[in-house]
């Protein structure tokens, strides 16, 4: 039985990703589980990690990609209690998760429910858990609420306009004109932010301002996030897009996080500001991760939930998916599945 790793051989474009084959499987240490992943999802992220711009990976190529994953238990390693094989599971490892099988400590996933579709389970990992804890985690947002969303076509964008329409708020979302049909698709109003002022926009339909902003955009955005906001607002940023695009200098970003933290933080003006980090918040809070993932499983398998996939692609074609990423071309998320989830076989 052989294993498969989709590799960044050296930091670069989608090309320097190349797909490696193992004749041998992994072997769980003490305390540790050999997973069969069915999924892996895809994102941002992966494309900055792919280019070595991620700050918090300091691994060096090769290394196998992938921020996310879902699979079931195909072996317990010595002293593992509390997991069976053939029982689901999932994790958010930051980098790994693009392969056929994989070791990790059995206390650090997260299991989820049966009968669970492998893509849409895996998108609950990163991507609506981020939005969860958005709107739930760093502050209580009421029902009625108005919230803007940018990048409302994305992963993480779409993720918060449908648990925003489950939790009873306004949800309105910046996106290109391509991604109107996703964003109206959960609820949400629409704004072109390519051919409209989103902020006279956003106040315009706000009849004043919004209640919450949230942005992963960058420095020079929050600042017109900022803007966007009512008096007892919050703008909650949680990503600098455009720094890694190229689009905003570090220098301004870095300005940016200056009036996010601790001049707007300042102002007489009834405002608040958040900054938000998953991994971050993980590392302190572990239980409370657990947590909130297994809480969208169950939203999920009860059918409260219904996570937009772009499209499902063979493992093996992980460099498409990066390629169709960084073009801005998904609506929603792209999803690896290995050959175990599309013939349907976790025996």
């Amino acid at each position: 039985m052989t294993n498969r790793r989709v590799i960044v051989r050296e930091f670069g474009g989608p090309d320097c990703l190349e797909v490696v084959e193992e004749q041998q499987l992994p072997e769980p240490k003490s305390g540790e589980i050999r997973v069969k992943v069915l999924a892996a999802g895809t994102g941002f992220t992966d494309t900055i990690i792919r280019e070595g711009q991620y700050v918090d990976v300091k691994e060096k190529p090769p290394f196998t990609l992938g921020y996310d994953w879902f699979g079931v238990v195909d072996k317990l390693g010595e002293g593992v209690s509390g997991l069976a094989v053939g029982q689901y599971v999932a994790d958010m490892p930051v980098i790994g998760g693009y392969c056929d099988y994989l070791t990790v400590a059995a206390e650090q996933v997260v299991p989820a429910p049966d009968g669970l579709d492998p893509a849409e389970a895996v998108s609950m990992v990163l991507s609506y858990t981020t939005a969860y804890q958005l709107l739930t985690r760093v502050r209580k947002i009421p029902p009625g609420s108005k919230c803007l969303v940018h990048a409302a076509g994305g992963a993480v964008g779409a993720a918060l306009l449908e648990l925003g329409r489950y939790f009873g708020l306004e949800m309105f979302g910046t996106a290109s004109a391509g991604k109107k049909e996703l964003v109206e698709h959960y609820g949400a109003t629409h704004i072109d932010y390519q051919h409209d002022d989103f902020e006279k926009r956003s106040l315009e339909l706000s009849d004043g301002g919004m209640d919450v902003v949230f942005d992963t955009i960058g420095g020079r955005n929050w600042s017109r996030s900022y803007r966007c906001l009512k008096h007892g607002g919050i703008l909650i940023a949680f990503g600098a897009l455009q720094v890694t695009t190229g689009e905003e200098k570090t220098a301004s970003l870095l300005a940016g996080f200056a009036r996010l933290l601790v001049f707007w933080k300042m102002l007489p003006d009834g405002k608040s500001t958040a900054f938000y980090d998953i991994r971050r918040r993980r590392a302190k809070k572990p239980v409370e991760f657990t947590e909130d993932v297994q809480a969208l499983f169950k939203l999920l398998k009860d059918g409260e939930l219904k996570p937009s996939i772009a499209q499902r692609l063979p493992l093996d074609q992980a460099a498409e998916a990066h390629r169709l990423i960084d073009k801005a071309a998904v609506r929603g998320k792209i999803v690896l599945l290995t050959e175990s989830a599309a013939s349907g076989s976790v025996e």
